[in-house]
């Protein structure tokens, strides 16, 4: 992978005046010295005992955490973002090695033999060791980086973590998406709907959720009535009208239901997704940037700017589409050649797969990072030391994510937030990073019949 992705850099950036590979003026010859670089890198990772990685798992973490503080102090800042440091010419960005060393400490502190995801306290270590680098690339202004931690929640399931949190955690994502694409009136009052479904198959109580079905109805169209005749004019009207109909709608099943582990559970229910709904606005127009705005607006259709915001992506899928069955050919890729796709050898670098190489050779690649993601978690899965298990899974869940991510956006399925393609995207600290990640595994590997913590 790292030998195709230097030769689709190659094309991406080919110039007739510049046809030797060891040009180092060029980005395809920089890259060489990146490749050569990170060998040398797994040749030290290989040489450390593996239990190093273990034994200074927090001292690893609680140095590329200083380092992240940093940046937003010393560091250059690029994109707008402020997430790089330079010396000369020579560009480092620590959030491409924090995520080794975020795999390192959760593998250490969920490999200890009292975790248990059933524990409150360890719930909470877990969220600090995930959630320190998150907000710290965060102030860096670079939510691409940071959404890539959302994987490790698939580490989390395969640790024990409750289905139901983890459906939730996708349920969450996909209310956000419904929140901003649909009424938010009618998902509250689906949202409410679904609450006495809820108590329905939870308690079997017919009569208790038809009467609370019914006292939903008249406060809702009360305060319906209120508002367009004028006299409730608030804001968050809706959100409020339904939370105090929910509230009462539980209150009187509380009162005649004797399960009311259930009815709690309803009024949890209901005031929580109407709490996260009402809060999808806010959210959407005061944390996010604008251009983060823009580029979700594009992908859900809320505009339309193929000129502007939406013309990396536009681009994209013309370059990807013209390479047709079997490609244009090496080297005779025309979107590529006359620069119609921005960053085509860093984020969009899949783009110059999709029209030289064309399907077969898109499929060729998602296959080889398929095979290897199935590799990695079957070789996490034969480790005797749980510390080796979960930090595999941790690398099989951050490629997943990055190779879903980077491809889904050059196809318009995934919004434009600026990750590379793994091994394959020009860029030392994206190529060091993950060649550690991975090493530092194959390290682990190597001793996979001692168990150490």
């Amino acid at each position: 992978m790292v030998l195709l992705g230097w030769m689709n850099i190659y094309a991406a950036v080919y110039d007739e005046s510049h046809t030797s590979i060891f040009d180092f003026s060029m980005r395809y010859g920089k890259q060489l010295i990146w490749i050569g670089a990170a060998l040398l890198l797994a040749f030290f990772i290989f040489l450390i005992d593996s239990k190093f990685y273990s034994a200074f798992a927090y001292v690893v973490f609680a140095i590329f955490m200083v380092t992240l503080l940093s940046v937003l102090f010393f560091g250059t800042e690029v994109n707008n973002s402020r997430s790089w440091f330079e010396i000369g010419s020579f560009r480092l960005q620590p959030a491409e090695f924090a995520k080794m060393a975020t795999a390192l400490a959760l593998a250490k502190y969920a490999s200890r033999e009292q975790f248990t995801l059933r524990s409150f306290r360890d719930v909470l270590g877990v969220c600090l060791i995930v959630g320190l680098p998150v907000v710290l690339i965060l102030l860096q202004n670079d939510a691409g980086s940071a959404l890539i931690y959302a994987a490790l929640v698939f580490v989390l399931y395969r640790e024990g973590l409750n289905n139901t949190l983890f459906v939730l955690f996708f349920a969450l994502i996909a209310l956000f998406i419904l929140a901003l694409v649909t009424n938010q009136i009618i998902l509250l009052i689906l949202l409410v709907l679904a609450g006495f479904i809820i108590f329905l198959m939870t308690s079997g109580r017919v009569t208790q959720a038809l009467w609370g079905l019914l006292i939903f109805l008249v406060m809702a169209g009360a305060a319906a009535g209120l508002y367009y005749g004028g006299v409730w004019r608030y804001d968050l009207k809706y959100l409020a009208m339904l939370a105090m109909a929910g509230g009462i709608l539980v209150s009187f099943i509380i009162a005649i239901s004797r399960k009311i582990g259930n009815a709690l559970i309803v009024l949890l229910f209901m005031l929580l997704s109407s709490g996260f709904v009402g809060s999808v606005d806010y959210v959407y127009n005061n944390v996010l940037g604008d251009h983060q705005q823009k580029r979700i607006g594009e992908l859900l259709g809320f505009n339309s700017d193929p000129l502007g915001v939406g013309y990396n992506v536009n681009q994209s899928k013309i370059s990807i589409g013209s390479g047709g069955f079997s490609g244009k050919g090496f080297l005779q890729g025309t979107q590529t050649k006359y620069n119609f796709v921005p960053e085509q050898d860093t984020d969009f670098i899949f783009c110059t797969v999709g029209e030289e190489w064309g399907f077969l050779g898109s499929l060729v690649v998602v296959g080889l990072f398929a095979f290897l993601i199935l590799r990695l978690l079957w070789l996490a899965e034969r480790q005797r030391s749980k510390f080796s298990r979960i930090y595999g899974y941790c690398v099989a869940s951050i490629l997943f994510l990055h190779v879903a991510v980077n491809i889904g956006m050059t196809i318009g399925l995934a919004p434009v937030i600026g990750i590379p393609l793994p091994f394959f995207s020009y860029g030392g600290s994206s190529l060091w990073a993950f060649t550690i990640l991975l090493m530092v595994f194959l390290r682990l590997d190597a001793n996979r019949m001692e168990v150490f913590r």
